[in-house]
């Protein structure tokens, strides 16, 4: 990852954003064995992936040692947050890797480590958006052990499928040998970055989809509810428009976190300008850092503990159950 042959560029610049032996510029995650100088770039990702870790190692650690946390609803906010812890660490590793221990296998463990983070962390996204659509379409079988199965069956898919999509870089699908394959991510390849883009673009509008008929469900049920205990109208429209501004809060993060990056995944190729590369692909890491205030933090169960946490008291006890799904 450092830089040759560039007259703008200071001899020995080293990170994700660099040149290599006069291929492109695209952002670079391998890793090579001779001292490097320090690049703004990876400073910026490495304070990222911290921030990101320790934000969600909270949600792990609440939900993990929280007994009354065992509602499918909460395993897929954990499933969530580790994944976006495992992306924060992949972060900080792949900084510590390049300067303090260059080596291009442990390099290559890094990227499928990131791929499969991040991968993860999506494919969690929509499996809490599958949970809150399917709580208020079935909202009388809800609580029932078919709903148990299928979030456990929910995660395995998840992570079996991250996996999967993490794994090829460390068996050999990379550009190593082929500079020419190369995408904006060395060593991804271009169709693997594609891969990987087309199939993010597919879980939005999976989402987009799922959102708009939870919508619809919920201002029905609500619409249900005003008539039957003589609610005003006037109540029922700050709920309807309270539920719209959250799942656009929702949708809006997630667009402006993914869309960028995989369209220019899609479009650009090893040949665009690094801070290009950058600013395009920087938000999909702040996605992770986003997760816990949208979906954990917010939830009125795991805000009670944070505070009795943050008071000393630490013997309180939260309700054994969620008072919906929908709420996460």
């Amino acid at each position: 990852m450092m830089e040759k042959g560039s007259p703008n560029s200071s001899e020995g610049q080293q990170g994700w954003f660099s040149a290599r032996n006069g291929s492109g510029s695209s952002l670079d995650l391998e890793s090579v064995a001779q001292p490097l100088a320090l690049n703004p770039w990876d400073v910026v990702l490495c304070v990222s992936g911290t921030v990101i870790s320790c934000e969600n190692a909270i949600v792990v650690v609440v939900i993990f040692y929280t007994p009354a946390f065992r509602a499918p609803t909460f395993l897929l906010l954990g499933s969530l947050a580790t994944a976006d812890l495992l992306a924060g660490l992949g972060l900080i590793l792949h900084f510590a890797f390049v300067y303090l221990a260059p080596s291009e296998a442990v390099s290559l463990l890094t990227v499928g480590l990131l791929v499969t983070s991040f991968t993860a962390s999506v494919s969690s996204l929509l499996t809490i958006t599958i949970d809150r659509y399917l709580s208020l379409y079935s909202a009388l079988t809800y609580y029932s052990e078919r709903t148990v199965t299928r979030t456990h069956v929910m995660l395995i898919l998840t992570w079996g499928a991250s996996i999967c999509y993490g794994l090829p870089p460390v068996l050999g699908w990379n550009c190593l040998q082929e500079p020419s394959a190369c995408s904006v991510v060395r060593p991804l390849t271009r169709s693997h970055l594609a891969l990987l883009s087309a199939s993010l673009l597919a879980v939005f509008a999976v989402m987009l989809q799922l959102y708009a008929r939870i919508c619809r469900l919920a201002r029905r049920h609500a619409q249900q509810i005003a008539v039957q205990r003589h609610f005003l109208a006037s109540s029922h429209d700050v709920a309807s428009r309270k539920g719209t501004a959250t799942l656009a809060v929702i949708l809006g993060s997630f667009a402006s976190c993914w869309l960028p990056p995989a369209a220019y995944a899609l479009l650009a190729d090893a040949r665009s300008p690094p801070p290009y590369s950058y600013f395009a692909l920087l938000p999909a890491a702040h996605g992770s850092l986003l997760n816990p205030l949208i979906y954990a933090f917010r939830n009125p169960e795991i805000q009670k503990v944070l505070w009795a946490v943050c008071c000393g008291c630490c013997s309180s006890a939260p309700p054994c159950r969620s008072r919906s799904p929908s709420d996460v």
